[in-house]
């Protein structure tokens, strides 16, 4: 894996960008005809509208429609693509309004530009459809991270120039398929490689006078297809330092399987109200011998299913989402044969935007549950589990206000909480674990200025009430949960 899946979110920006929020009228002339299935004609007012959401319930704060009148609409692949602002898909990168969503879920397939066709081709005989321009844009991030405790032996406030570095190809490649593909520069083992892909074929049909929209999806990280900000790839905070400690465990859908898989999947949402996805998933790792042999690790048994339903509703104002996700999974701890870990995470999870003023009041929580059969760890020689059975619990609470296009505030409480374990969570200099627990708890807090919607200035900290089990010599070499507060300040252009 090239990247971190903490900075999956990183991709969202350039991922989901414009649906066009009354752009005739707000940007000073019409744009040039939409070609893409789903977006319907204009109405008297010029408004531009998406099947199945209703003009009355199209959430802009007036501030983003505002901001359509005065901001340069040629920043990265999809934005040039639309001719639209990021902030038509955006109340700030990467958190999507519903026109954003419904973006993504159309298979990035909306366009602005006259397209390049075969000069006989009519209708569904369609041969041809070239953007005229590459789709093409990338994506830097440096940032200075200062820990309350410097690490053991090492310099405290490291400077990460860059700390990933992307390119994207994104865009429509047909009328009906779209895709996402992303490369990128990390910088702690210094490789460049392909980082988050998704593919997308979407469609519209009828289903008792309601809108159906259906979709496939080829995608390389379990959770990046998803189109909300509560589930683990594109969940908060947006961006993170990848140098400071990270907490012994985390569930298997929290990131563990990003760039080693390749799903295939179908989706579908009837009546813009109810989502429903089925995914499954076989291993695909980077930059390791293949076929795959006894030196893997992690190699699913058969495939991973992943399901996802979620149901939305949309007011004048306010913005509600529920839903449910999960995976389950059988990987070979090495090799590709022998005993199997059996894993199922099962979350729930909700979002809700409430119009406050002329900003924006974003709230998302979510809740995985894990429970594992470690017969693969119990069978290894020696033995890296103490006993079979095991559980994880992972629970994430955020809150963002938007006042502007600019500015942002943003709280969060995160919790993991699991079983004993002293094999699995052993001791070990600031990683590891003096009790063979994993519970982790702590705050964060960050506040951000975009001085233009490309371009973000960010701080962030994180406290720490307990770090691998324990809030005072959590690792058995003395360290504590507080050493490891993280001051992190970054710079995020995307061009």
């Amino acid at each position: 894996m090239h990247v971190s899946s903490r900075f999956a979110p990183a991709l969202a920006f350039i991922a989901v960008a414009s649906f066009p929020i009354a752009a005739h009228a707000m940007t000073g002339g019409p744009p040039s005809p939409p070609h893409a299935r789903g977006v319907a004609a204009r109405t008297a007012d010029s408004a531009v509208l998406v099947p199945g959401i209703d003009r009355d319930h199209m959430i802009a704060p007036a501030s983003l429609l505002a901001a359509l009148a005065r901001v340069h609409r040629g920043i990265p692949s999809f934005s040039r693509q639309t001719k639209l602002a990021c902030s038509a898909c955006h109340y700030q990168f990467p958190q999507l309004t519903p026109f954003g969503r419904l973006f993504k879920l159309n298979g990035y397939t909306l366009t602005g530009l006259e397209t390049i066709g075969q000069p006989a081709d009519t209708g569904s005989a369609e041969t041809l459809k070239l953007a005229p321009i590459p789709p093409a844009s990338a994506m830097v991030v440096t940032s200075i991270t200062n820990l309350a405790k410097a690490l053991p032996a090492t310099q405290n406030n490291t400077v990460s120039f860059p700390q990933q570095f992307s390119l994207f190809l994104a865009g429509q490649v047909t009328p009906k398929i779209g895709v996402f593909t992303q490369f990128t520069y990390a910088a702690p083992d210094g490789s460049f490689g392909i980082d988050n892909v998704d593919l997308r074929y979407a469609t519209h049909t009828s289903l008792a006078k309601q809108d159906v929209l259906f979709g496939l999806t080829v995608h390389n990280n379990p959770t990046v297809q998803d189109v909300w900000n509560s589930i683990p790839a594109w969940g908060f905070p947006f961006m993170a330092s990848e140098v400071a400690p990270s907490p012994i465990a985390s569930t298997i859908i929290d990131g563990t399987m990003g760039q080693q898989v390749l799903g295939a999947g179908a989706y579908s949402l009837f009546a813009n109200t109810l989502y429903a996805e089925l995914s499954v998933y076989r291993s695909a790792p980077q930059g390791i011998t293949q076929p795959l042999d006894s030196t893997a690790t992690n190699v699913t048994n058969g495939v991973a299913p992943y399901w996802r339903l979620a149901v939305q509703h949309q007011g004048p104002s306010t913005y509600v989402m529920v839903g449910t996700y999960g995976l389950a999974a059988q990987l070979y701890p090495t090799g590709i044969s022998g005993a199997v870990n059996h894993y199922t995470d099962a979350a729930i999870d909700a979002q809700i935007e409430q119009k406050v003023n002329e900003g924006m009041l974003i709230g998302r929580t979510s809740f995985i549950h894990e429970s594992r059969s470690l017969n693969g760890s119990l069978a290894a020689a020696p033995a890296t589990a103490e006993f079979l059975k095991g559980n994880l619990q992972s629970f994430r609470a955020s809150a963002s206000y938007l006042p502007s296009l600019r500015y942002s505030v943003s709280a969060a409480y995160f919790s993991t909480t699991g079983n004993m374990d002293q094999v699995l969570y052993a001791p070990a200099s600031v990683v590891g674990s003096r009790v063979g627990n994993p519970n982790t708890s702590g705050l964060l807090g960050e506040f951000t200025y975009n001085p233009w919607q490309n371009t973000r200035l960010g701080a962030q900290y994180t406290l720490y009430q307990k770090f691998n089990g324990a809030s005072t010599n959590y690792d058995g070499s003395g360290r504590n949960a507080a050493g490891n507060n993280t001051l992190y300040l970054y710079l995020w252009v995307a061009f």
